[in-house]
């Protein structure tokens, strides 16, 4: 049988609960994910790339116990060339609501158009964690919040380190 990869894309800056809720499901549907990280060179993140790997790798192992299903990548190129260079043949998107519906399916028409041989797969957020965005939640540790209830443990810590006056 063959093994079936997955490419998560994203900017992942920071990770939240919403991403991994996605990335749970994503498990379930492929062998191997790889999270690739947008590195937009115009775009100045939060956390480095070097950061953001090593709390998506921390948060999926322990929260999720997916230590060798994970692979964590950069790309600064098309995300279906990305895909591609690692061996997927699905691309997982997530949805909170009918914006991102909107959007992700223009996307992923593109997608197709550009590259047939890539099944763009939708999976829609828990109600849990729908209302949860990166920029809310780097808005909310920016000003002191307590961001504990929206990204794992190792995200919340980092954040508060980040944040320190």
């Amino acid at each position: 049988m063959t093994e079936r990869t997955a490419f998560y894309a994203g900017s992942f800056d920071p990770l939240t609960n919403g991403h991994l809720d996605v990335l749970k499901g994503a498990l379930k549907l492929a062998d191997t994910v790889v999270i690739g990280i947008g590195v937009h060179p115009g775009k100045k993140p939060l956390f480095t790339y070097e950061e953001r790997v090593a709390l998506i790798e921390r948060s999926a192992v322990a929260d999720l116990g997916a230590g060798g299903r994970i692979k964590v990548v950069s790309f600064n190129n098309l995300v279906i060339d990305a895909a591609r260079a690692h061996g997927a043949s699905i691309m997982i998107r997530g949805l909170r609501d009918g914006t991102d519906l909107d959007y992700e399916m223009q996307m992923a028409g593109m997608n197709e158009t550009m590259a047939p041989d890539l099944q763009t797969v939708f999976l829609p957020a828990s109600p849990s964690v729908r209302t949860i965005t990166a920029t809310l939640v780097r808005q909310i540790a920016s000003m002191g919040g307590n961001v504990e209830p929206f990204v794992p443990a190792v995200v919340a810590a980092a954040l508060k380190e980040k944040f320190k006056a």
